[in-house]
């Protein structure tokens, strides 16, 4: 299916930046560092500091995240932005610390559990209806989706008695991840991690009230029976790891709660931004779209026994992470000696998966740039391992499945009941600061179907 035009992309120079130009451009925006070559060939190897490899090779990056992953830690630089919020939760952890970990908490996303907490989607889907309806006309879509998917996260993570407040965890959040996920000259200097990093001291400050919240909440629930249905914390209070009988200490429990605060609720409203995006920019694609939501819902918001009825709004959010994956980049550290292809791979090397060239690299993928849902008509003709929005192998998303029923429901529920129109002028800008996020906002005209814009 072409389309005679394509959605925003970032801008890839045509050829390799100068160092320091380079290092400026990617305190801006982390994808910067790729070049062209990165979007039509498997691997790209060079020396910047440090020796690296692009990889975006499906079967290379199986080997990197599954076959061989313990030969490919997560990088010391990427450990140092996050360890002030994540500390050593399940993110961040390695090892058999992250072993233990795992095993404890997978069952705690098991479906009799995700099914409890959907209802918590639902009514997040009818609270977002009702305030966009009660301004129609231009909205930032984007900000109203981190708003909703945080009240997801905070309303299933918590009970009401103890939650978070709103307001002091997603203002610590939004700040911390826009200040410590800046590219530092220091780290890609190689610099030893005792030298001050300046955004970072900045970044403790910041996180520390919601590190503070998130330590009272865990003290207020633990001794305490589990509500009905129990939130992520009671769940995580009550695991235990199966081999060894190991439980999380109050710290673990507060590093592994603020991972999930960070992650999910992020993550799952980049994903419904750039979907209302689209929507907005192949109103083809909307109309269907919705005739899908129409006919399975009616007039109601969507819950969990509508997902399966919508198999084309599916489509839509997984061509949205192909286009604009939330986690971007990854970065690994190889601890031994390998072969990737034709490349050898010594002991020091950084690994870098820019799952954004490796979704738009024209060896794999037809017309890479284009929105095409339909390409996910058959999810199995898709390679594993050519598409990784949640990553892959034995430290893949945990959330995945909530995430996704998540931003089905929300969508579904949304375009059942509104139309998403663009704003000529306000298109927003693929921007990577640990995530890829849309600068400036998503600005969409916003009208409640039956109505129409004033003049």
């Amino acid at each position: 299916m072409p389309n005679k035009r394509t959605p925003v992309a970032v801008p890839i120079p045509e050829k390799p930046r100068r160092f320091l130009n380079a290092v400026r451009a990617m305190q801006e925006n982390a994808l910067a560092l790729l070049p062209r070559i990165a979007f039509t060939q498997p691997i790209v190897s060079g020396h910047v500091v440090r020796r690296f490899h692009m990889v975006m090779d499906p079967p290379s990056l199986r080997r990197i995240l599954k076959d061989k992953a313990e030969n490919y830690p997560k990088s010391e630089e990427a450990q140092a932005m996050l360890r002030p919020a994540l500390g050593n939760g399940l993110f961040l952890a390695e090892g058999a610390h992250w072993r233990w970990q795992r095993r404890a908490a997978m069952p705690i996303f098991a479906p009799r559990n995700l099914t409890a907490l959907t209802p918590v989607m639902t009514e997040a889907a009818e609270e977002t209806s009702r305030r966009i309806a009660a301004r129609p006309g231009p909205q930032d879509m984007y900000g109203e989706m981190l708003r909703t998917a945080f009240d997801v996260i905070a309303a299933v993570s918590m009970s009401s008695d103890t939650a978070i407040p709103r307001e002091v965890a997603h203002k610590a959040i939004d700040r911390y991840l826009e200040t410590a996920g800046r590219a530092s000259l220091l780290d890609i200097l190689r610099v030893p991690a005792f030298v001050p990093r300046p955004s970072r001291a900045v970044a403790k400050v910041i996180i520390s009230d919601l590190i503070k919240a998130t330590d009272a909440a865990i003290e207020a629930r633990m001794g305490r029976e589990p509500a009905d249905p129990p939130p992520l914390l009671d769940l995580l209070i009550g695991a235990s790891d199966p081999e060894t009988g190991r439980t999380m200490t109050a710290g673990e429990l507060r590093d592994n709660l603020l991972t999930f605060l960070v992650a999910g609720h992020e993550t799952t409203a980049l994903t419904l931004s750039w979907a209302l995006y689209l929507m907005a920019f192949d109103e083809e694609v909307q109309e269907k779209a919705r005739a899908e939501a129409q006919a399975v819902l009616g007039d109601r918001a969507a819950g969990a026994d509508d997902v399966a009825g919508l198999p084309y709004i599916r489509q839509i959010v997984l061509e949205t992470m192909r286009l604009y994956p939330p986690v971007a980049i990854l970065s690994r550290t190889a601890t031994e000696p390998d072969m990737l292809r034709e490349r050898e791979v010594k002991r020091g090397d950084v690994m870098l998966l820019p799952f954004y060239a490796l979704h738009r690299n024209e060896c794999i993928w037809d017309e890479p740039n284009a929105f095409d849902p339909d390409r996910f008509a058959d999810p199995k003709s898709v390679d594993r391992y050519a598409y990784l929005p949640f990553g892959a192998g034995p430290r893949v998303c945990l959330g995945m499945d909530f995430g996704m029923q998540e931003a089905i429901i929300v969508l579904a529920t949304l375009l059942a009941r509104f139309r998403f129109t663009a704003i000529p002028g306000r298109d927003p800008e693929p921007v990577m600061i640990l995530s890829l996020r849309p600068k400036g906002g998503v600005w969409l005209d916003v009208q409640p179907l039956g109505e129409t814009a004033g003049p």
